[in-house]
């Protein structure tokens, strides 16, 4: 009965741990920017780009496509080269492997 025990808390722990992995950020999101102007970056999955969340950067609230910041959704959206994104595979790639349960992701310092 130990043995059992033991074999099922095993099974269990690795079970969690896989489990666990799967929800993490995915290699299809496009890298997280390394602008200095911003330190902490939420992943907006409904627009497929990174947005700036430091409360003290100039850029809070701004939308990061292409090396560029964007202070609105509607600046963003009328950007033809994120246009062309958003109708690639690309975007379609990183809305649907973010994550499970996920809306935003959050990273930074």
């Amino acid at each position: 009965m130990e043995k059992t025990k033991k074999l099922m808390a095993g099974v269990s722990a690795t079970a969690l741990t896989l489990s666990l992995a799967g929800c993490g950020t995915s290699s299809s999101l496009p890298p997280k920017p390394t602008d200095q102007s911003c330190r902490d970056w939420d992943w907006s999955e409904e627009e497929g780009v990174w947005r700036c969340d430091e409360s003290r950067s100039g850029h809070y609230g701004a939308y990061y496509y292409g090396g560029r910041y964007f202070n609105n959704k509607s600046a963003l959206n009328s950007d033809s080269s994120y246009i062309n994104y958003k109708n690639s595979d690309s975007f379609k790639a990183a809305k649907t492997s973010s994550g499970f349960g996920s809306g935003t992701k959050s990273f930074g310092g």
